[in-house]
């Protein structure tokens, strides 16, 4: 055997010396994406220059130059509150001296003060107006002294101001009905509550309007009897303020207006039972 066959294998290491002519890395990629997007952005600019009217480049211009805005729904104006003023019970909190629905509510819109309205026949008739709608409400309230309802009887009673007058609102509450259910027959609530509104007539001598309000039925009827029980419920109203002791020549209209002016916003609620008794303005 050669001796030779025993001998350790010999390995040649090879080194591999890098000289000084290679790359720096991959930083040029990134500044060449860069460059290569900018360009693009520029040709595409200068492509919608040309390719677009006036008014697109406008909106497209607007676009990227956004606003905050103050009113998610523009009402048309380019104020603060889209076109309303600051009085309207839409944009600010319902918690002013003025209302500018003609049927608002406590619950639904801001209580109207008890002062002297604008625009009436003179400034005499609106001053002896308000002392006379003060002097119903203070009395009704008990505000400059004994109240002459109690309280069972106050919390069906919500008083306001508009420009028709004085109105005193009287309504169901969940307990205490006005009316028997689905008829114009009144409880003993409705009558203790119509001698109480003739008594505080008579210290004053504005006509009064009386206006019928029902809540809406459930489901839709062929023969919906809502418009003829309210016109019933008011006229019954009227009935009974002449029975304890008012004028009959002081009361100057009769309307019902079924479920369609509802005082809060489920038409179906109660609370939309509701009878309008209005001392009307002199003027």
């Amino acid at each position: 055997m050669d001796a030779r066959s025993n001998a350790a294998p010999v390995i040649i290491k090879r080194k591999k010396v890098a000289d000084g002519g290679g790359h720096h890395g991959g930083a040029w990629k990134v500044a060449y994406a860069d460059f290569v997007t900018a360009m693009m952005a520029f040709f595409l600019l200068m492509w919608l220059l040309g390719a677009t009217t006036e008014k697109q480049r406008k909106g497209i211009a607007d676009y990227f130059s956004p606003t905050v805005p103050i009113n998610r729904v523009s009402g048309g104006g380019s104020g603060a509150f889209g076109g309303d003023t600051v009085f309207s019970e839409q944009s600010l909190a319902q918690s002013g001296t003025g209302a500018s629905s003609l049927h608002s509510t406590q619950s639904h819109q801001a209580r109207g003060d008890l002062g002297a309205m604008p625009g009436g026949a003179n400034a005499e008739t609106n001053e002896a107006d308000a002392a006379a709608f003060t002097e119903i409400d203070e009395r009704l309230r008990g505000r400059s002294g004994e109240s002459i309802v109690s309280d069972g009887l106050l919390r069906h009673i919500v008083t306001r101001v508009s420009d028709e007058g004085l109105i005193i609102e009287i309504f169901d509450v969940g307990d205490a009905a006005l009316f028997l259910p689905g008829d114009s027959a009144p409880t003993e609530t409705l009558r203790e509550i119509a001698a109480l509104l003739a008594s505080v007539a008579v210290p004053v001598t504005n006509d009064i309007a009386i206006a019928g309000h029902t809540r809406a039925r459930p489901v839709t009827l062929a023969d919906n009897p809502v418009w003829d029980l309210s016109s019933a419920r008011a006229n019954r109203m009227r009935l009974l303020l002449e029975e304890a002791g008012l004028a009959r020549p002081r009361i100057r209209r009769l309307t019902g207006h079924a479920d369609r002016s509802p005082a809060v916003a489920d038409p179906m609620s109660t609370r939309n039972n509701r009878l309008e008794v209005t001392f009307l303005r002199s003027g």
